[in-house]
């Protein structure tokens, strides 16, 4: 069972690979167009991705709380744990876009494509440099009505273990006095860090209640989103 379980994620793998390249190109082509036309060619390579792992390796997912996202454009703060939220985001909530490393706009296909998708590009070891273009840049793309997504803990965390929540989405909240979306979700415990091999089952992804910077203090908007998110942590973690 685990050998085909390894051989059907090995299959998604050299899925994910073929179709980055092939979307890639046609990607690219799309710049001349406005945002919202080449978001929508380029997510379609997140939305099949999703519908390849359920039919390759089993692995779905299910939403919780979808009754909680705003209908203006807000600032989403996610549990990072796995590559499967990159993609589940794109098909779960309006356009958007990401604060990333700015490397990862250098991969060959992969980054080409993305940066068709006006990421906030920053390079971290710059903080006061990144945190002035989370502000600016992301002010302007939450004005023209594109999603603002940030992971607070940075990078891929563990399943069961709480990283540092950082205050980019927190600060540019205040700026821009825009909600906060919490989310939770348990991708790592099916598709982990630094691991090709997907368990079969069901992702819970919660979104929780919108959160108002208005009338609150820094450290009391990021205590609130970051126990939202870690509370929510504790009830759909699938680990004994």
């Amino acid at each position: 069972m685990k050998l085909m379980q390894k051989i059907k994620s090995f299959l998604f793998f050299l899925n994910m690979v073929v179709t980055a390249i092939l979307f890639s190109v046609p990607a690219v082509l799309t710049f001349p167009f406005p945002f919202e036309k080449r978001y929508a060619f380029i997510s379609q390579w997140a939305r099949f991705n999703i519908w390849a792992l359920g039919k390759i390796c089993g692995l779905t997912f299910e939403v919780k709380g979808a009754e909680n996202i705003p209908n203006g454009a807000s600032i989403i703060l996610s549990k990072h744990q796995s590559t499967w939220e990159t993609f589940a985001l794109q098909v779960i909530f309006p356009p958007q876009i990401w604060v990333l490393k700015k490397n990862l706009l250098k991969i060959p296909f992969f980054g080409w494509a993305l940066a068709m998708l006006d990421p906030i590009a920053i390079n971290r070891s710059a903080r006061k440099k990144a945190m002035e273009q989370i502000l600016e840049q992301g002010k302007t793309r939450l004005d023209n009505n594109r999603w603002v997504v940030l992971f607070p803990e940075g990078t891929r965390i563990a399943p069961g273990v709480r990283g540092k929540y950082k205050l980019g989405g927190i600060r540019l909240a205040e700026h821009t006095g825009r909600l906060i979306v919490p989310v939770a979700h348990n991708a790592g415990e099916f598709w982990p860090k630094h691991s090709m091999t997907k368990r079969a089952g069901v992702i819970t992804l919660s979104v929780l209640p919108p959160i108002d910077p208005k009338g609150k203090t820094t450290s009391e908007l990021g205590l609130l989103v970051e126990n939202s998110i870690e509370d929510e942590m504790k009830l759909i973690t699938t680990l004994s």
